[in-house]
């Protein structure tokens, strides 16, 4: 791009001057971002369409992603990284009086998800490209992404998210590869040359345009895609209302996950998740038909990935495509549908796997549930042969059943290949959740843990860090993370953790300027930092953790001579706009930061942080600074977990049950080395199962517990009549259904442990040195490596400059 700063600074200067008419000295910070950013798209656009060219020409297997969220968070600096020049640009840009570090601030986050599973889908795309491996992103261009918390009161207050108010730099809007999408209308039929042909009539079309944006590898010329699908008007139908119709159409790509508990909200999702799928697939398969190539042989040279349920209607809409639009009958598209499509199961939670009512589904995607039906009416009939008089079975497996469409067995019926994303939750997902599909299916059924892009999480969200790392065993772990296990031969050199511990003193020292300036605490950059960062849900129980905190000052307060080793506790987390409970927990979390950092007799030991509006951006500034890392979600609950893995990257030390990924991180850094406590995944499915848990008798026989819960209600806290009800009663009259109090003791006594194993920095530091160099397991380029092996049958390509 450029060999030096010179270059660099003329070619600046003179595409500020173009763009934006002004010179340089009366230009904005955002002129100067958005002039940066054109630049870097412009330069990989060459090698963006070489990339796309030669996969064309060369013709080896293409994979696409297909998700509702893709969570990418800022790109500049990440892009500078994967082309090699940031350091060329940071000097180019100091000379010029510009900090790098300014710009970036101007970037707002790209919010298109809610937590783990779409930065999961940006992780694996940066995996791809970074890897040479032919695949990219099919999403949804929201409007507005997850909403923006603020914190007011203590209350979580939902603002509409505005990452697209300045566009977005990017992007490339392609309206020349723009598909019409269907809804409502209904389907004839007729025969035609012998065989029953299908007509969608009267249907309400939506123009779904293609905005692609340019996924760069790291210090490679691999350019993959990430698409992203906008929803606008189509031709406008006869007598209707326009404004209506256009009003409508421009909200399903309005907001990301738009309220369902009503049928309205129902109907928006649902046609999310069609125009998703629809333009996707009607694109992938219009690229493949390009290259005179058969669609017998879709399958040899494209994989289409669900990433979760939401994606599932690909297995109706592929049929679809192939019998109503290239005639295959129904065997040859059946064969090629299942051979294409693979799916990732993300969830145990019954909540969480989607069934639509039939009464929405029918009109409003008449072809597609004609075809689920048949599916289902074939599924059923082999249930029958394999399993004759077995009803039970039938009713439980059936696609179809009590008014819903199942969109989980959908996609394991259609898919060859189905996986959990974590070694515990694939063994409860064959064992227990979906054991009578792996009884039919077994050869389908795999794990793939979950991996995320070092990367980012280290390379670029921790810099020091990978510069020690590369002066101590060279660079080339950046490409290969199984080189981490050479940290292991400094386990016990002082002068190495000496500087380890320096640098997390100095990610500490930025951490707490942070939490100063959003949330006026000041923090001891000495103390324990223990964080909780992710989506709050009942299962992930920060409610345990503020239980804790409630129970540390408790006894603070009543005996001085308790004095455990400072301790900052900080949270981050969105609930759901319409999730009570969860709104409820972040409440009380601010609550009790209230009391706790303005009493004086505890405030030197203790402080309590809520930092609002948790993202991307934000999390790179706090994964390199934890201490701890709370994994303390129900065992059995959680799939995975992802930010488990950034904290041990980042040398954190997890505090957790043995659920999702915290099994496997538990075998690799060995349990001294981790701090476990808790019900086992099987006691909690055992409880759940055959019953036996009675949370009262801990309430009763705890006066710990009995304590904490009833300060929720007792007035303990000033102005909150009744605000806490709804968790007292959650634990008390309604059993306690995530068994917070059940392991409440368990985890009193490992935070404990945590106190006095801290006091041992030298242990503590080679104890995180130990989890640094075994968190190379847990990059997505390893998970990755095993999808392509393993599900897609995709091999590395390189492009030839």
């Amino acid at each position: 791009m450029f060999s030096n700063t010179k270059e660099f600074k003329i070619a600046y200067l003179k595409k500020l001057e173009m763009t934006f008419g002004t010179s340089f000295d009366e230009s904005t910070k955002r002129e100067q971002f958005q002039t940066l950013g054109a630049m870097i798209r412009e330069y990989v656009s060459s090698e963006w369409i070489r990339t796309n060219e030669q996969y064309r020409t060369v013709g080896g297997k293409q994979v696409y992603y297909l998700s509702i969220e893709f969570l990418l968070g800022r790109l500049l600096r990440h892009n500078l990284m994967n082309l090699g020049i940031e350091s060329v640009v940071t000097e180019g840009l100091q000379e010029l009086g510009i900090d790098l570090g300014d710009l970036e601030e101007i970037e707002a986050d790209a919010a298109l998800g809610n937590g783990g599973l779409g930065r999961l889908a940006a992780c694996f795309l940066d995996s791809l490209a970074s890897m040479n491996l032919p695949g990219h992103g099919c999403g949804i261009r929201y409007k507005h992404g997850l909403f923006e918390q603020k914190i007011v009161d203590g209350y979580q207050v939902e603002l509409p998210e505005q990452w697209l108010r300045h566009g977005h730099v990017w992007e490339v809007r392609k309206t020349d590869d723009s598909v019409e999408v269907p809804f409502w209308g209904k389907v004839e039929s007729y025969q035609e040359n012998g065989k029953l042909v299908f007509r969608h009539l009267h249907a309400e079309t939506v123009t779904a345009i293609p905005y692609d944006l340019p996924v760069i590898g790291y210090n490679t010329s691999t350019v993959n895609t990430l698409r992203l699908w906008s929803a606008e008007p189509s031709r406008f139908p006869a007598n209707i209302d326009i404004l209506k119709y256009k009003k409508e159409t421009e909200s399903i790509s309005e907001l990301l996950y738009p309220d369902d508990t009503h049928d309205e909200g129902k109907i928006l999702r649902l046609k999310q998740q069609y125009l998703l799928v629809a333009a996707s697939l009607q694109s992938i398969v219009r690229s493949y038909k390009k290259q005179n190539r058969s669609l017998i042989h879709l399958h040899e040279h494209v994989g289409i990935h669900i990433n979760d349920t939401h994606p599932a209607i690909a297995v109706p809409e592929l049929m679809r495509i192939l019998m109503d639009e290239e005639g295959l009958g129904w065997q040859e598209a059946w064969s090629i549908t299942v051979n294409t499509l693979s799916y990732t199961n993300h969830t145990t939670l019954s909540e969480a796997l989607e069934k639509w009512p039939v009464r929405i589904f029918q009109p409003l995607l008449p072809r597609i549930f004609m075809i689920i039906e048949e599916i289902n009416e074939r599924f059923c009939q082999e249930l029958w042969e394999k399993f004759p008089g077995d009803w039970g079975r039938i009713e439980r497996m059936a696609l179809i059943a009590h008014g819903e469409v199942r969109m989980a067995p959908l996609a394991i019926v259609g898919s060859h290949s189905v996986n959990g994303v974590a070694r515990l939750h694939t063994e409860i997902l064959m064992e227990r959740e979906m054991n009578d599909y792996y009884q039919v299916f077994p050869d389908r059924f795999n794990n793939k843990t979950n991996g995320i892009t070092h990367r980012r999480w280290l390379l670029k969200a921790n810099p020091n860090l990978a510069n020690l790392i590369t002066d101590s065993i060279g660079p080339e772990w950046i490409n290969d993370t199984t080189q981490f296990e050479k940290l292991l031969h400094f386990k016990k050199d002082s002068v190495f953790l000496e500087r380890l511990g320096d640098i997390k003193k100095a990610n500490k020292e930025k951490l707490a300027k942070i939490i100063y300036e959003k949330a006026g605490v000041s923090v001891d950059t000495s103390s324990i930092f223990d964080v909780q960062v992710k989506r709050l849900h009942a299962y992930k129980r920060q409610l345990l953790n503020v239980l804790h905190i409630m129970y540390l000052y408790n006894r603070m307060k009543s005996d001085s001579s308790f004095q455990p080793y400072p301790r900052t506790f900080i949270f981050g987390a969105k609930a759901s706009p319409g999730y009570y409970f969860a709104k409820k927990v972040i409440k009380l979390i601010n609550t009790v930061a209230d009391k706790v950092n303005h009493d004086s007799h505890v405030n030197d030991k203790m402080k309590v942080v809520f930092l609002e509006n948790y993202r991307v951006s934000l999390a790179e500034d706090i994964f390199p600074a934890a201490d701890i890392s709370e994994q303390i979600s129900t065992a059995s609950k959680e799939a995975s977990g992802t930010g488990n893995m950034k904290f041990m990257m980042n040398g954190a030390l997890t505090l957790g049950t043995l659920d999702g990924a915290n099994v496997e991180i538990n075998e690799l850094v060995g349990e001294e080395n981790i701090f476990l406590f808790g019900l086992r995944a099987q006691e909690v499915l055992n409880f759940q199962k055959n019953g036996g848990y009675n949370s009262r008798e801990y309430y009763h026989y705890d006066q710990r517990i009995r304590e904490v819960t009833e300060q929720l209600v007792n007035g303990f806290f000033p102005d909150t009549d009744g605000e806490f009800t709804a968790i007292y009663d959650s634990l008390l009259d309604h059993n306690d259904q995530y068994f917070v109090l059940r392991d409440f003791a368990s985890y009193v006594a490992i935070q404990e442990k945590v106190n006095m194993a801290y006091q041992d920095q030298s242990m503590w530091l080679e104890k995180s040195l130990i989890n640094i160099a075994k968190s190379g397991f847990f990059s997505s380029d390893r998970t990755i490596n095993e999808y392509a092996n393993q599900i897609w049958n995709i091999k590395p390509f390189k492009v030839n400059n």
